[in-house]
């Protein structure tokens, strides 16, 4: 991943790499799968 990661696309990518579906993701983080595909869209960075 170069400097020019968006914290998105890291997201994305670490997620995929743990082969995690967002909704695996995001019951880890006990948060929503609606905020997951947020924050790797780039839409939400409230964390």
């Amino acid at each position: 991943m170069s400097d020019t990661t968006s914290i998105g696309e890291r997201i994305r990518y670490l997620r995929r790499e743990r082969k995690l579906t967002q909704e695996e993701l995001a019951e880890k983080l006990s948060v929503t799968r609606q905020a997951v595909s947020n924050w790797e869209r780039g839409v939400s960075t409230s964390f």
